[in-house]
């Protein structure tokens, strides 16, 4: 049986707080639990990022605060309340909180959010809608997730590779990883069977000694994400730690298994529009302390002297940008409704409906992409000392936050492939890569 790690492979970590036990879901507790996590991280989020260290301290903060456990997929339909399936977060309940924790650290907003689809997939790649995350033993306690179960970049070699080995498989490559290198309790990962050439989705011990991370934090942006690289040397997998497969040929993948590239680009979307919010809040904050000067001339002049923030020319500016923020988050939102649909009609889905959905995704992705850069980078102008270090807001982190996130994925791509689907009716590609 695989047991939530309590090292990590490069170093050991003494934790403030341990995995918690999935508690039984409230709908009143998680504005509470998030609004207190958000307050602590915003507190000395400068700091942090400036620091650049592995997250250890921010993620003892979410075990303390049990959101490991609380964001995971709810049971399955008929096994709420067992042993089995406690029931987690819904997809709308999980992605405001991921939203609210990324308003104040991008990078935790994006730890948690790759932390919640990671946790769906042996649920989305499993060989029944049965196959749920909480009945995977070593998930039981709601380990923090880390890894990734995209393939690998062909031209970046083969990534990681399952060989037979007894009743088992023995795990080899190296593979880069977004978040949770060396904090996470368990590696969710995306290894190439060399019996088969599917896919496999296995479960990881981060601290068997053939485990060797090696962390990435020097980064423009979204540095405390936990990201880095790890090395796999002969390290053992059992059966019971292979979540779920799907095969290479996007042709004979089932549309359900397929929502899983969705689900991930969905809950990054969710990151970057809370990048966006916690900067034109922060923003706000600093335009409504600092009065402008007055305009030589301008009709007016006067009354936005006197009162802080009163300019025209700045009311119109956060305007904009509040509408920006607020036409993203409608997408975004309705982006989220779809693909919830889409999860509880579970193995019934079809191609269509996944069109559909997959569509919705791309112009969430497209709309956040330019919104959290475009507001981002207008804030610097509307607000003075935004890049200060002594003692400033430092408002420039968002930015390098938001273009750190958003150069993963390309507008242009999201933009043509809806557009091929309003034309031409055709499906967008399915891609195992965000």
């Amino acid at each position: 049986m695989l047991e939530v790690a309590g090292t990590v492979p490069t170093k050991p970590v003494v934790r403030t707080a341990a995995p918690l036990k999935p508690p039984v879901v409230d709908d009143a507790m998680w504005p509470r639990v998030t609004r207190e996590v958000a307050d602590d991280l915003a507190a000395d989020a400068i700091a942090r990022d400036r620091a650049g260290k592995p997250p250890y301290d921010e993620v003892a903060r979410l075990r303390e605060a049990g959101l490991p456990a609380l964001l995971t997929p709810p049971a399955p339909p008929g096994r709420a309340g067992t042993a089995s399936g406690s029931g987690g977060a819904d997809w709308r309940t999980a992605t405001a909180v991921i939203r609210e924790i990324a308003a104040a650290d991008g990078s935790i907003g994006e730890l948690v959010a790759r932390h919640y689809v990671l946790s769906w997939s042996s649920r989305l790649f499993g060989a029944s809608d049965d196959a749920a995350g909480h009945e995977v033993p070593a998930l039981a306690a709601g380990p923090l997730l880390g890894g990734g179960t995209d393939l690998p970049d062909p031209e970046s070699g083969p990534g990681l590779t399952l060989s037979p080995a007894g009743p088992g498989h023995l795990l080899n490559g190296r593979r880069t990883v977004a978040t949770g290198v060396t904090v996470a309790d368990l590696l969710v990962v995306g290894a190439t069977s060399t019996h088969t050439g599917d896919l496999l989705i296995a479960l990881v011990n981060p601290a068997h000694p053939g485990v060797l991370a090696s962390t990435d934090n020097d980064r423009l942006g979204q540095r405390l994400t936990g990201a880095g690289s790890v090395d796999f040397d002969n390290v053992p997998v059992d059966a019971g730690q292979i979540l779920g497969a799907t095969t290479r040929d996007e042709h004979a993948v089932s549309a359900f298994t397929a929502l899983a590239p969705l689900a991930l680009r969905l809950v990054l979307s969710h990151v970057a529009l809370g990048i966006a919010e916690g900067a034109l809040g922060e923003a706000r904050d600093v335009s409504r302390a600092v009065p402008p000067a007055p305009r030589s001339g301008a009709a007016g002049a006067t009354t936005y002297a006197v009162r802080p923030s009163g300019d025209p020319y700045l009311l119109l500016a956060y305007g904009e940008l509040a509408t920006t923020a607020q036409t993203a988050a409608a997408v975004v939102e309705r982006a989220t409704d779809a693909l919830e649909q889409g999860l509880a009609t579970g193995r019934d889905l079809g191609m269509d409906e996944r069109a559909e959905i997959a569509v919705r995704v791309a112009a969430a992705e497209a709309v956040t992409t330019r919104s959290a850069v475009d507001i981002t980078t207008r804030i610097l102008e509307l607000t003075e000392a935004a890049t200060s270090f002594d003692g400033g807001p430092a408002l420039d982190r968002f930015w390098r936050n938001a273009r750190a996130l958003t150069a993963r994925s390309s507008p242009t791509h999201r933009l043509r492939d809806i557009g091929d689907h309003y034309l031409n009716g055709t499906h967008p590609p399915f891609t195992a890569r965000p």
